[in-house]
């Protein structure tokens, strides 16, 4: 028997819904700056290529359970909507419901930028809502540096910007980037981080 192939559908990014409360903003600046040197003529392809994961939820309203920062990108940069591929349809139940199978499924995020969990009101109802946390960018960064490696885990990136903020002083990573991701890098190696996903072990002496 075939996979079936998945059902592409285009959506407003004005009418997606986010399921979690932060991004990093650093991230989506430099997925907007991406975006703008892409060749014009291939940024059609580049849109079909790039598919966002949603949930069919209640009121039949799109959630998005991956690419946040990317569909805050696009929609800053102008973009009006984008495809997305539905991973499951939970539309036949009430909010309550819905939420509680997001959470076991892990396709909630529910934390704010301190790193506390929240409730799942307090997840903003709109892409153009989603909040700054600064030590989400410096965990992507860390992972493009080699700090750790792309993993499978739901949320991964969110978990290691936990730990650095907990290892760290935000007004260091607001005040000076590049050395706050040299201290990333450090930690990153430490026995410390060892149970976090993608961990690559310290640093051969």
């Amino acid at each position: 028997m075939a996979p079936r192939e998945p059902i592409l559908t285009l959506v407003p990014i004005a009418e997606l819904r986010p399921t979690q409360i932060t991004v990093g903003f650093r991230e989506v600046e430099e997925k907007r700056r991406r975006w703008r040197e892409h060749d014009p003529d291939k940024k059609d392809k580049f849109l079909g290529s790039h598919t966002i994961p949603t949930l069919l939820g209640p009121k039949k309203r799109h959630y998005v359970i991956d690419h946040h920062h990317l569909s805050r990108a696009l929609q800053l940069e102008g973009v009006e909507s984008i495809q997305v591929t539905v991973v499951a349809d939970l539309h036949k139940l009430d909010k309550d419901a819905f939420w509680t199978v997001c959470d076991h499924k892990a396709w909630s995020h529910p934390y704010d930028a301190a790193g506390t969990r929240q409730t799942f009101k307090d997840i903003p109802k709109g892409i153009v809502d989603l909040v700054d946390d600064p030590f989400r960018s410096l965990a992507g960064e860390l992972r493009r540096a080699g700090g750790f490696a792309k993993d499978t885990t739901p949320f991964s990136e969110f978990l290691w910007a936990d730990f650095l903020r907990r290892h760290m002083k935000a007004k260091r990573v607001e005040g000076d980037f590049s050395e706050a991701l040299e201290e990333a890098l450090r930690l990153a190696k430490s026995p410390d981080a060892g149970y976090l996903p993608g961990w690559c072990g310290p640093v051969e002496g």
